[in-house]
């Protein structure tokens, strides 16, 4: 079943259609990639779904133990590398919007980082870095 269609629009742009919702998703080549830089690249869209995936599995856990991620963030950077050019390394730095988590809501958040399935599809040469903090820490 296609649960999403993309064109190319051309000038190193797509357009990607969310066939459920109809939401549509643009991408651009990076400026150092002969692109315009003008939306998320498609290397910025891979990194990005991990961060998500990540806060979307731990709004779930919250939501299920009785306690709130609302308001948590995510920063996310990528590093490519050049021979072959890819990704070579994704840095996630999630910041929680306070710091009154107990002990086991804490422990349930890390937890749940090495379980997100975008993460267990990377390959294993891609660095991954990622952190977690709490505000007023």
């Amino acid at each position: 079943m296609t649960i999403m269609h993309t064109t190319y629009k051309g000038d190193l742009r797509t357009e990607a259609t969310h066939l459920q919702s109809g939401n549509k998703i643009f991408t651009d080549a990076p400026l150092d990639n002969h692109g315009k830089g003008e939306a998320f690249s498609p290397t910025d869209l891979f990194t990005v779904s991990y961060s998500t995936c990540i806060l979307t599995i731990m709004g779930l856990a919250a939501q299920n133990q009785g306690f709130s991620i609302d308001g948590a963030t995510a920063e996310t950077e990528k590093i490519m590398s050049k021979n072959p050019r890819r990704v070579g390394e994704i840095i996630i730095k999630f910041v929680f919007p306070h710091n009154d988590y107990t002990d086991r809501e804490k422990k349930t958040l890390e937890r749940i980082v090495p379980t997100c399935p975008v993460g267990g599809s990377l390959h294993p040469d891609i660095k991954q870095t990622i952190t977690l903090s709490y505000k007023g820490e």
